[in-house]
C-alpha cells in the first residue's frame, strides 16, 4: 500500500517565498538589489526538497510588488509562507502579500554572516559603499515593526532568527516548519473511515466530528460493517494467500497458533486491504461488538493482524472507535514517526517507568525485533477469540501525542520520553517501558492534568517541537508535559 493513501486529492505541499526590501535604496546603491536576490535564492534552496513545490516571488520591493504577490500566493494556493527580511522594509509592503493569502507566515531573520567584519567595513573610506554594505546586514531592523503590524492585524507572529548560512540552529527550525507544514497538509487531504460504533459506556472517547474536521480538515467516510463483509465473502482465493503470505512473512508467529485461526485473519486482512483500497482512506476508527455466532463477529474477532498490517502501512488504524486517537497516530506517522495506540497499564514504582500498551492493532513498524502473534482465548471486554499481537516500541526516544477534546475546541497534548528495556507483561497485547525525564508520577500527573481520553500515540523519536510547530499552523492550542 502506498504511503501516501488516503490523499482526497493528490496534491504537492506548495511554499511561498519571497523577500523583501525598499525600492528607493536600488538606484542609491550599487549591487544592492542584485546581493540581497541572491539571499532569496539560498532561501530557495534551503525550502527546496522532493515533494515541495516553491513558489518563489523572488524581491518585493513596495506597496504595490506586495499587493500583486498577495494574489499570486493566493492565486498558486500555497499552504504557508516564508518571508526573508534581506533589509529594511516598510510593512506596507508585507500586509497586502501575507493578508490575502492567509495561510501562515514564518519570518526569517537570517543575516547573511554571523558578524560584520568591522574593520573592512571601516576600512571601505566611501560613506555611501559602506551604507549599502550596512543595509546588507541589517534585516533584523524592520522585524519589530513588521511582527506589531501582524500582530495588530490577527496574524500570528512565526519566526526564526540566526545566519543565513551554517547555521545548525535555524535550519533545523526551518526544516522543522516545512515539516509540521507537510503534516497539516497530510491531514487535511486525509480521509478517515470511521466503521462500527463507540464502545458503550466509555465518555471520554466519544468525538464532535465537526470539530475534528475544523481543526485538521479531515474527510470523515462512515464505513458499514456490512460492506466489509460483503467484500469478505467474495474474496478471490490468491487474495487471501498473498495476506497470509505476508502474515507469515511479517510476524513472528508463535507455535500455539491455530492455522485455522491465521487463515480467518489473513481474510479479514486481505478484505480490510480491498475496502481502505477502494474508499481511499487514510486512517480508520473501527469497534463493533455483534453478537455471539453472527457473521460479524467472525469478522471482528478476526481483524487485528489486518489492523496492524495497515498501521504500519502508514493507514493508521485505531480500535473502539477512538477517532481522536486515528487522528494522533496518523499525525504521528505523517511525521515519520510511526504512530501506535496506547493507555496506561501501571506504573513501575521501582524502575520508575510507565507501563503502557493497548489490545488490537500494533504499528509492526515501531517493534523492538520482530512483532509476535500469540492466540487469545478471550479478547478482554470485547466478543470473540482469535489471535492478537504482542510487541513492544523499540527502545529510545519516544514522544507520546494525544488529540483532546473539551467542549468543542480540539487541542494538543504532547511528552517526550524514552522507552527502555526491561520486563513486560507478555498477555498477547502491545506493551512498552516508557520514562520520563520528570519522573512517572509527575509525568502522569500532569498528562491526566491535562483532560484527555485514555489512549494516545506513540511514536518514535523526539517531536515535540514539531508537534507545537504543526499545533501553530493549526491555530490550536498545545500543551507539552514533558
Amino acid at each position: 500500500m502506498a504511503l501516501d493513501a488516503g490523499q482526497t486529492t493528490a496534491r504537492t505541499l506548495r511554499v511561498g517565498l519571497f523577500g523583501i526590501g525598499l525600492a528607493a535604496y536600488w538606484p542609491q546603491f550599487d549591487g544592492l538589489q542584485a546581493q540581497l536576490q541572491g539571499y532569496v535564492a539560498e532561501v530557495e534552496a534551503k525550502l527546496a526538497r522532493p515533494g515541495v513545490e516553491v513558489i518563489n516571488l523572488g524581491l518585493v520591493d513596495g506597496v504595490d510588488a506586495g499587493v500583486e504577490a498577495g494574489h499570486r500566493f493566493r492565486e498558486a494556493d500555497v499552504d504557508i509562507i516564508f518571508l526573508h527580511v534581506t533589509t529594511y522594509a516598510l510593512s506596507s509592503t508585507v500586509l497586502p502579500a501575507v493578508r490575502r493569502a492567509r495561510v501562515p507566515v514564518i519570518i526569517l531573520n537570517l543575516q547573511p554572516v554571523a558578524a560584520i567584519d568591522y574593520a573592512a567595513f571601516n576600512a571601505l573610506g566611501d560613506r555611501t559603499r559602506m551604507t549599502g554594505a550596512w543595509l546588507a546586514n541589517c534585516g533584523a531592523c524592520p522585524v519589530p515593526e513588521i511582527a506589531n503590524v501582524f500582530a495588530r492585524s490577527g496574524i500570528a507572529v512565526h519566526q526564526v532568527t540566526g545566519v543565513l548560512t551554517g547555521d545548525a540552529t535555524a535550519g533545523a527550525e526551518i526544516e522543522d516548519w516545512i515539516e509540521a507544514a507537510r503534516v497539516a497538509h497530510v491531514m487535511e487531504h486525509c480521509r478517515m473511515g470511521v466503521m462500527g460504533h463507540y464502545y458503550n459506556g466509555m465518555l471520554d472517547i466519544y468525538s464532535d466530528l465537526t470539530a475534528q474536521s475544523a481543526a485538521f480538515g479531515t474527510v470523515f467516510e462512515h464505513v458499514e460493517m456490512d460492506e466489509l463483509a460483503a467484500i469478505r465473502a467474495a474474496l478471490p482465493d490468491a487474495a487471501v494467500a498473498r495476506a497470509r503470505a505476508r502474515i507469515e512473512a511479517e510476524f513472528d508467529i508463535q507455535p500455539d497458533c491455530d492455522p485455522a485461526e491465521l487463515d480467518r485473519a489473513a481474510r479479514t486482512a486481505a478484505a480490510l486491504f480491498e475496502l481502505v483500497d477502494s474508499r481511499g482512506l487514510g486512517a480508520m476508527a473501527y469497534f463493533f461488538h455483534s453478537v455471539p455466532g453472527h457473521a460479524h463477529e467472525d469478522i471482528i474477532a478476526s481483524v487485528i493482524l489486518g489492523c496492524s498490517m495497515l498501521t504500519g502501512d502508514g493507514v493508521p488504524v485505531a480500535g473502539e472507535y477512538e477517532i481522536k486517537n486515528a487522528q494522533a497516530m496518523k499525525i504521528m506517522d505523517a511525521f515519520g514517526a510511526g504512530g501506535s495506540f496506547t493507555e496506561y497499564y501501571a506504573i513501575d514504582y521501582a524502575d520508575d517507568v510507565v507501563l503502557m500498551g493497548h489490545d488490537g492493532p500494533g504499528h509492526t513498524g515501531l517493534a523492538q525485533g520482530r512483532t509476535k502473534v500469540r492466540p487469545l482465548e478471550v479478547y478482554h471486554g470485547k466478543v470473540g477469540r482469535g489471535v492478537s499481537v504482542e510487541m513492544s516500541v523499540r527502545h529510545g526516544p519516544v514522544t507520546l501525542l494525544s488529540v483532546v477534546e473539551r467542549a468543542g475546541r480540539v487541542s494538543l497534548l504532547v511528552a517526550e520520553g524514552d522507552s527502555v528495556p526491561g520486563p513486560i507483561l507478555e498477555i498477547g497485547n502491545t506493551n512498552s517501558r516508557y520514562r520520563f525525564a520528570v519522573g512517572a508520577r509527575a509525568f502522569t500527573e500532569a498528562w491526566n492534568a491535562a483532560g484527555p481520553a485514555h489512549h494516545c500515540a506513540v511514536g518514535v523519536g523526539h517531536l515535540a517541537g514539531r508537534i507545537e510547530k504543526l499545533a501553530r499552523i493549526l491555530n490550536l492550542e498545545v500543551t507539552r508535559v514533558c
